[in-house]
């Protein structure tokens, strides 16, 4: 699989690495990379509406701990490949994605890490592809079994859910959060989060990731996807270590299901931290201690 390394891809000077592109399961997929290159493998998922730098609090203690870490931006974002049908998007591709990421390091497993969708990911990953993760920690998502049963049975849920069904619609969602230089998207981002979690430069960044040409709508295509093709995960308990962090205050996803989620684990433990759904950005300094102190832990623990 070829590595590329592109030195006029800029980003923030504060985050230490460089910006590589990785050729895996037929899509080009851009990362950033940092740490040391025979460091334990650290893959960092972000989720929807971010890029790799969801994660830039924490691939500077990652990478000064002695790890590789690779973030990269999934496939439709930012500097991704951006397949344009809907079924390129199916959960199973983007898993593939992640493993052929691992693959293309080298290496045989890794520590995957996923935040919203790279935590869908990351489960999906974990439960599919075992023998490519040495531990998983998942972040304010649920295990696919939780969150479908939960969709299934709870009102409240299917309400905090609203916007996946706006979603299906066709160019309409699209043209609604561009509309006013991407005010939806942002709002929706403030209003969930603590106030000042997200800064002017933050949303810049964000905005000019939005606006690349064909983002939006295959960022939109993962939501498209999983309604339409439904998968249900061809193993219901995961076999690897497993984190759960949540933050207690998440808006969009009921912190009901954090534990059942880690009940499904044979190896799992939950962090339930007071903040939203923006758990890294709020909790950066905590979340990057939690991801530290789990990834050197032996042993086996069960739920906390």
């Amino acid at each position: 699989m070829a590595v590329d390394t592109d030195t006029d891809v800029g980003y923030p000077s504060n985050v230490p690495g460089e910006s590589v592109y990785v050729e895996t399961n037929g899509v080009r997929l851009h990362t950033v990379q940092a740490g040391p290159n025979d460091g334990p493998l650290v893959v960092l998922l972000h989720g929807f509406p971010e890029f790799w730098y969801a994660w830039h609090d924490q691939i500077r203690p990652l990478a000064n701990a002695g790890f590789r870490v690779v973030v990269p931006d999934q496939r439709g974002y930012n500097l991704s490949d951006k397949p344009s049908s809907v079924s390129a998007y199916r959960i199973d591709e983007l898993a593939a994605d992640v493993v052929g990421l691992i693959d293309a390091t080298g290496r045989e497993k890794a520590f995957v890490v996923g935040h919203d969708w790279g935590a869908a990911v990351g489960w999906w990953v974990a439960l599919h592809h075992p023998g490519h993760v040495e531990k998983f920690c998942a972040v304010n998502v649920p295990h696919p079994s939780v969150f479908r049963r939960t969709l299934r049975r709870s009102w409240s849920q299917r309400l905090r859910s609203w916007y996946v069904a706006f979603f299906q619609l066709p160019v309409l969602p699209e043209a609604t959060s561009r509309f006013h230089d991407w005010e939806l998207i942002v709002r929706t981002m403030r209003e969930s989060s603590e106030p000042g979690t997200f800064s002017e430069v933050d949303f810049e960044r964000y905005r000019e990731a939005w606006s690349r040409p064909g983002a939006f709508t295959a960022m939109v295509n993962w939501y498209r996807a999983i309604v339409r093709n439904r998968p249900r995960p061809r193993r219901r308990r995961v076999r690897v270590p497993t984190l759960v962090i949540w933050g207690a205050r998440d808006q969009f996803l009921k912190k009901s299901m954090a534990r059942p989620s880690v009940n499904l684990c044979d190896d799992g433990r939950l962090a339930m931290l007071d903040a939203s759904h923006w758990v890294q950005h709020e909790e950066p300094v905590k979340v990057a201690n939690l991801l530290l102190d789990f990834f050197s832990e032996r042993g086996n623990h069960r739920a906390e």
